[in-house]
């Protein structure tokens, strides 16, 4: 059913494009396609956008918005600049599709025929990959109080395994998108979380940065905004190693009113008899500083891939100074690769950006890194007034510079 509606989508979407030719564009038969095919999964009731698009009054009310923020390339939001990787659940409009939202809010946003929108598409508020073959949750509902700085608070989840399990999915399910930022899901063998745990009154525990507080031993995945699961190749999959505690890390906002979340995961199985192990590594910059006032200021990172291995995901990361990060991949015989180049660096817009086919990068091959930061006071999200200088930490307001590489042996896996 998927598949049929995406394809009437974009048969619908092309007729419009077809009829803009002959006259000004109007809802019906132009701009709800669009709206329906890249808009209306997080601009709905419920979702985490702060407005729905879902009929003609909603594009109506929004049509000068719309048309700014769709020329201006923020909306849809997808931060990976064209030609620097291809990857999966892209989300683009083309250059006609942004002129005719433009023509058609210049044009006062006629309805054209409301009996002849296309069907609204079919969301579900459930699990968007179907029933998990096994969900868990937060222990207890949790209470956020209504002031004060963002929380980064930690809930463990016993697994109870007696075998090793790979993990090909994952999908969060925050318990009230009003407070939640993002769901990270981290791993402890050593029972470190544990006694954490044991030195906080409140359920869970809580750190004061970005951390889980312990060295873990690896993730599987999370959510942050206008994140959708993603569903790694077959044969492939996040080690859960028998008896391991999932820490779920959950960073809440404060809304000024008294908020309660009770998030949870669902996972779902490789269900092939041999997978391969998913691998995270990084090229990483922990030792510099930024200077009060530079306005671009570049640190570099890199990082050599020690065998024979298939690219699947990267994931850049920075804090609120974050301008823009470059990785490319140079092999060991001179041949050079753009994997990803986020220009418009956005820290409440983050993401795991899988590619649409796996990257072969031979032994010896040089993942190199190049970001940039502004510590100027022309900054509009510099936490500092007046600005200071500022090096890695764990704080939203330190700084981080990596480029998460998500990775499978070559030895282990063929695509």
């Amino acid at each position: 059913m998927k598949r049929y509606y995406l394809l009437t989508c974009l048969l619908l979407l092309t007729r419009a494009l077809a009829a803009h030719a002959g006259g000004p564009p109007t809802y019906s038969e132009h701009i709800a396609p669009i709206l329906q095919k890249q808009c209306q999964t997080c601009h709905r009731q419920g979702e985490v956008a702060p407005f729905a698009l879902e009929d003609y009054s909603d594009a109506k009310a929004w049509a000068t918005e719309i048309a700014t923020y769709t020329q201006a390339g923020v909306m849809p939001p997808w931060k990976p600049a064209p030609g620097h990787g291809q990857f999966k659940n892209e989300r683009r409009l083309t250059d006609t599709e942004i002129q005719m939202i433009a023509d058609w809010e210049k044009a006062g946003a006629p309805p054209g025929d409301l009996n002849a929108v296309p069907p609204a598409p079919k969301f579900t508020d459930s699990w968007k990959l179907g029933t998990p073959d096994w969900m868990v949750e937060m222990p207890v509902e949790y209470e956020i109080e209504p002031e004060g700085e963002d929380e980064y608070r930690h809930f463990i989840i016993s697994t109870h395994f007696n075998t090793d399990m790979y993990v090909q999915s994952v999908d969060v399910q925050p318990g009230n998108r009003k407070t939640v930022h993002h769901v990270i899901a981290y791993l402890d063998v050593n029972g470190e979380a544990r006694k954490l745990d044991a030195q906080d009154e409140k359920p869970g525990y809580v750190t004061e940065g970005t951390g889980p507080g312990f060295d873990s031993i690896g993730t599987l995945g999370g959510w942050a905004p206008g994140v959708t699961p993603s569903v790694l190749p077959e044969g492939v999959g996040y080690l859960l190693p028998k008896g391991a505690d999932i820490v779920m890390q959950v960073h809440y906002y404060r809304t000024g009113h008294l908020e309660r979340d009770r998030s949870r995961l669902g996972l779902y199985f490789s269900k092939t008899a041999e997978t391969a192990k998913l691998h995270i590594t990084s090229a990483i910059n922990d030792k510099f500083e930024l200077p009060a006032g530079a306005a671009r200021y570049e640190v570099v990172a890199s990082r050599k891939i020690k065998t024979d291995a298939y690219l699947l995901a990267t994931m850049p990361h920075m804090h609120l100074l974050g301008r823009d990060m470059r990785l490319s991949a140079t092999t060991p015989t001179g041949e050079k690769r753009d994997l990803i180049w986020i220009q418009d660096w956005d820290f409440n817009w983050q993401d795991i950006y899988h590619y649409r086919e796996p990257l072969f990068l031979p032994a010896g091959t040089e993942v190199s890194l190049v970001a940039h930061f502004d510590n100027s006071a022309a900054n509009p999200v510099n936490p500092h007034n007046p600005p200071i200088p500022v090096g890695w930490g764990e704080k939203t307001t330190d700084e981080m510079c990596i480029g998460f590489l998500y990775y499978v042996k070559a030895s282990e896996f063929s695509p």
